[in-house]
């Protein structure tokens, strides 16, 4: 054997990148390879099938069309399954779309049940768990094991023993650090999901490992519980379905202290506005929010926007916050770029997205004048794409003052007139001023006489040394 072979760290690599069909034969090879290459093997299981093909064949029969144990498992069986399950890392239980899938669940469910030790020593190292099949409460009872820090749910089934399962989640998987649970039903009311979230929101107070969770509105008590964890990094909240934000809370939430990103969807800006006023801080790094209805096309649009980012300007942290980004459908709305305004005391601000949402109409003084609160700015995506008899836009002058005023810069979607270049110099058009970081450009639906202008205008006082022209 070559002595490169007898490298652990060499073995575990070519084991790495074997292809899976490839693996039996690689661990059959020799010693050496054993380990390694089953490792590699069972690491991630994408179904259940083969806990029961490493099992003796006679240990099944088909019965009406479905198979059943024959006989009980005997110690060489278990170890044999112990072997593989021990190496196990995830698990994904896909949708039952055949009967054959549900049959080799309900087989697995059956050997689980039969096991002289506990489900968690079956899977011992088992770290993720993806769940899309339809009930099973059962196996989802004996797969949710305590060394599981990964779990994405998505919700098919509203039986009471599946959702009293989901329900016990804080004492099954008490280290868990990362929970995605969606619901996959065709009629997912609000009245559904007002019946479901007691099951989900009722083990979250237990989860004290847990940094990042994405759900959908849990009622009062939930988004309460969800602002008691302190170790709580992301959120992701969807409110899309929820009635709860026609209108403004009653109730005053004490917010959130600890974030570093909070992505909030929802139906309407409204709805977004109101959710923010229900709370007294929010204290995070990073703020998504989207809408998926359009805005009204009138003063009261452009009013709604005002207000909403008067709100967030009073709840979030100021100082804290370094992204924001608001998408809606439609960029209908016209407005001034003084409905950002607000936005002007979060001086740290690197990244400010705004997409389908407005037509914000402005000069070169006035882009200037917006931006210039934001020296720190490293991604501006404003006006991608406008609506050009109704709005008015800068000029190449109102783009090389943004450069200069932000000259961390490193992605601009902006809409400018590109047929304005009265008063620049091809050559020097930046005065001999530099930014080197600008990588991503996009103007949109510009209009454009001159392509090579648009070319040469923006990368010239990109390229240019601070010191002048030479």
């Amino acid at each position: 054997m070559h002595p490169a072979l007898g490298n652990l760290e060499i073995i575990c690599t070519i084991s790495s990148y074997t292809q899976g069909a490839s693996l039996p034969a690689l661990a059959s090879t020799c010693r050496a390879f054993e380990h390694p290459a089953l490792n590699v093997l069972w690491r991630d299981l994408q179904s259940v099938g083969p806990l029961v093909r490493c099992l003796p064949s006679d240990l099944f029969s088909v019965d009406q069309g479905r198979m059943v144990l024959q006989k009980p498992l005997d110690g060489k069986m278990w170890d044999t399954l112990f072997k593989y399950t021990s190496r196990v890392h995830s698990i994904t239980v896909s949708e039952s779309g055949s009967r054959g899938d549900r049959a080799l669940i309900e087989l697995v469910t059956v050997l689980m049940l039969s096991c002289p030790s506990t489900p968690a020593s079956l899977f011992p190292n088992l770290r993720k768990l993806a769940w899309r099949a339809d009930g099973i409460a059962e196996f989802l009872r004996m797969v949710l094991v305590p060394s599981i820090l990964v779990l994405d749910v998505q919700i098919s089934s509203t039986s009471p023993a599946f959702l009293s399962v989901l329900s016990s989640l804080g004492t099954l998987c008490p280290h868990l650090q990362n929970m995605t649970v969606t619901v996959n039903l065709r009629r997912a009311t609000d009245d559904l999901l007002h019946k479901i979230s007691p099951f989900i929101a009722q083990p979250i107070p237990q989860l004290h490992h847990l940094h990042t969770l994405s759900v959908w509105d849990l009622g009062s008590q939930g988004i309460e519980h969800l602002m008691q964890l302190r170790a709580l990094q992301s959120l992701s909240l969807n409110l899309k379905t929820s009635s709860a934000w026609d209108t403004k809370s009653p109730l005053q939430f004490p917010g959130f202290h600890d974030l570093k990103f909070l992505r909030l969807s929802t139906s309407t800006l409204q709805h977004a506005s109101n959710f923010f006023s229900s709370l007294q801080v929010v204290r995070s790094k990073e703020i998504e929010v989207s809408f998926a209805s359009r805005i009204a096309r009138s003063s009261a649009g452009s009013t709604m926007l005002s207000e909403f980012f008067a709100i967030l300007q009073e709840k979030c942290d100021n100082e804290k916050l370094e992204f924001f980004s608001l998408k809606g459908v439609s960029g209908l709305v016209l407005t001034a770029p003084s409905i950002l305004t607000p936005l002007h005391a979060c001086s740290n601000l690197t990244r400010l997205v705004i997409e389908r949402v407005c037509d914000i109409s402005m000069s070169d003084e006035e882009l200037c004048q917006l931006v210039r609160a934001w020296p720190k700015l490293q991604v501006l995506k404003i006006n991608c794409s406008v609506s050009l008899d109704t709005t008015t836009i800068p000029t190449f002058h109102g783009l090389i003052g943004l450069l200069r005023l932000c000259p961390a810069l490193t992605s601009l979607a902006l809409v400018i007139d590109a047929t304005e270049v009265h008063g620049i110099d091809l050559k020097y058009p930046g005065g001999g001023s530099c930014n080197t970081q600008l990588k991503s450009l996009a103007f949109g639906n510009s209009p454009i006489t001159s392509p090579v202008n648009v070319a040469l205008i923006p990368q010239r006082p990109l390229s240019l040394p601070e010191a002048g022209r030479s």
